[in-house]
């Protein structure tokens, strides 16, 4: 049956869509493997291309190796031949997980501790911070992005343009329509978004964005000299976010699913898949692929009321379950010294900054603040991850638990308030960590705004968790009353990072960013003459944190050291 719906899905693609020879301008034709006699056998240069793809809301059960229903083989293929990483973390909403990529810091030290930037919010990555592609230029990358930006637009200094790239192209929202590019921020705001560097680029409505985005990546690669020059490319794909829409032909070979949400959720992904084939092929085309490094991960949980799934983690997008926050990732390269496997590595979205300006050529130490760590060593050669615990987040405007005290934080942290941290094996949760339900594929017939489900688990009045995620990874058996001594030690080191927190940034809505005020598109609405009331304030904090900073990675080889980090069998049951 797999077989037939296969070949259904080729006959399909190619038959509808007309693909008789190989066009730039063709971003979804399917290619075969590029005639090695054309490939370029030029020593390989230094430093190594990047080519960084993020998608948006695929769950950790949305790709081939994970799950039984979603056909991935081009993604299957790269992760088979490169390093998986399946101790891989993410933010667990869009915003702060590109947040913490481009600026290779914790939310708490960008001011971007509570939810997403809205499209009428006055608010953006803090502009006293190097990104990670303003970096990447230092070192001599040519840096392109292409895709979802969500991270703030208010002014013209916020654009990707403005960041670190040298060009752009994509939408500044966090959702927008695939085929007409309208986005809207509730009712009556809506407006057109998709964007030519700083300029709307009206004359390409119609056209599937996942297609798109691959042909401008195909049309960099085929423009620029790899040869003077080495090459950054962030492709930020809006796939798999709602809205679901896909072209039929995808479609088809998942006929056979009853879930409607499910079955047009695949298709989306599995026009992904064919879009990483054909860029994969333009890098060998290119002679790029040698020397190049590509990096896929996700930005957040799926969600399952839109078709996505985490199972068998626990919980969704928008929680601090695993499912909200275990990423899928995985890195393809020929460079990589210990390929073919799968990495337990710990690792974190803000470990991919130092370890991409080391792989540059850069001296990551030497750039201040940063949470991230270089795991170059830990991916490529199979070492231990430099990295021991991972702030999670603290957020102090989500601090409505019920149940929550300072009491049942044994005095030491208000349990009311949201935050997680993962130390070694353990991970703390406190305050409401959100949904936290398991779960499974929506393989059946759904209704409006809900899912089925298995099994149901909640515990309204508590506000603390404890896990042992490396004997737990499904966290089913909370031994937060078992262990109150590893309890407390990670509360206290809560307070720590919340002495190093900026003030969060999350400011109220702006009237002037109706599109029906600005030519009927999303573009900036402040003059960048116009003084930000909390540019001040953020940047008198920042000195202090950074020094403080500085400490934090030393003392928790001590914690590890003081704490039992793993469960006898007796807990395990």
């Amino acid at each position: 049956m797999a077989t037939t719906a296969l070949t259904g899905f080729s006959m399909m693609s190619l038959l509808s869509l007309g693909y008789l020879t190989w066009d730039l301008m063709s971003p979804n034709q399917v290619e075969n493997e590029p005639d090695p006699s054309f490939m370029d056998r030029s020593p390989v240069p230094q430093p190594p291309h990047i080519i960084f793809i993020m998608t948006d809301d695929q769950g950790f059960n949305d790709i081939g190796y994970h799950s039984s229903d979603i056909r991935t083989p081009a993604l299957d293929k790269l992760a088979a031949d490169g390093v998986k990483l399946e101790n891989y973390y993410i933010q667990p909403i869009c915003t702060p997980s590109r947040s913490q990529l481009i600026t290779g810091r914790y939310q708490i030290h960008t001011g971007l501790q509570h939810s997403i930037i809205r499209p009428r919010q006055p608010s953006c990555l803090p502009f006293d911070q190097v990104t990670l592609p303003q970096r990447l230029q230092e070192l001599g990358y040519s840096t392109h992005m292409v895709g979802k930006w969500h991270l703030g637009f208010y002014k013209k200094e916020c654009l990707p343009t403005r960041r670190g790239f040298d060009t752009y192209f994509g939408s500044l929202t966090g959702s927008v329509n695939y085929y007409t590019y309208d986005s809207c921020d509730g009712p009556g705001l809506c407006g057109f978004d998709l964007h030519e560097g700083e300029s709307v680029a009206w004359g390409q409505r119609g056209k599937y964005s996942t297609h798109l985005y691959t042909q401008r990546v195909r049309k960099i690669l085929a423009t620029h000299d790899r040869q003077s020059q080495p090459l950054f490319i962030f492709l930020s794909f809006q796939a798999v976010h709602t809205p679901l829409q896909s072209p039929r032909e995808y479609i088809y070979p998942y006929r056979r699913l009853e879930n409607v949400s499910r079955r047009k959720y695949a298709a989306m992904v599995s026009a992904v898949d064919e879009a990483v084939r054909n860029i994969t092929y333009a890098l060998r085309k290119y002679g790029y692929y040698q020397n190049s490094v590509i990096i896929f991960s996700t930005d957040n949980g799926g969600q399952p009321l839109s078709g996505g799934s985490n199972w068998p983690l626990r919980g969704r997008k928008g929680t601090y379950w695993e499912g909200g926050i275990r990423g899928l990732g995985f890195v393809h390269s020929p460079l990589l010294r210990r390929k073919r496997r799968v990495s337990k590595a710990l690792v974190h979205i803000t470990d991919w900054y130092p370890t991409l300006v080391g792989l540059a050529g850069g001296n990551e130490s030497l750039i201040e603040g940063l949470d991230g760590y270089n795991v170059w060593e830990a991916i490529s050669e199979g070492k231990e991850s430099p990295r021991l615990e991972i702030l999670h987040n603290i957020d102090p405007m989500y601090n409505h638990a019920r149940s929550g005290s300072l009491q049942k934080g044994y005095g030491i942290w208000n349990t009311a308030i949201q935050a997680s941290i993962r130390a070694g094996d353990w991970k703390l949760l406190t305050g409401d960590p959100g949904y936290g339900d398991w779960i499974p594929p929506q393989m059946l017939p759904g209704f409006p705004g809900g899912w089925w489900n298995l099994e149901r688990h909640t515990e309204p009045r508590k506000s603390v968790w404890l896990f042992n995620i490396s004997g737990d990874p499904y966290e089913r058996y909370d031994l937060s009353e078992q262990r109150p001594d590893v309890v407390k030690e990670l509360l206290a080191r809560l307070v720590y990072y919340n002495r190093t927190a900026v003030p969060v940034r999350y400011p109220s809505e702006d009237p002037r960013a109706d599109p029906h005020l600005n030519g009927g598109a999303w573009v900036p609405w402040v003059g960048d003459e116009e003084e930000d009331s909390w540019d001040s304030v953020y940047q008198k904090k920042s000195m202090d944190w950074k020094k403080k900073l500085k400490l934090s990675k030393t003392p928790f080889r001590y914690l590890l050291a003081h704490l039992s980090l793993h469960l006898s069998p007796s807990q395990t049951n």
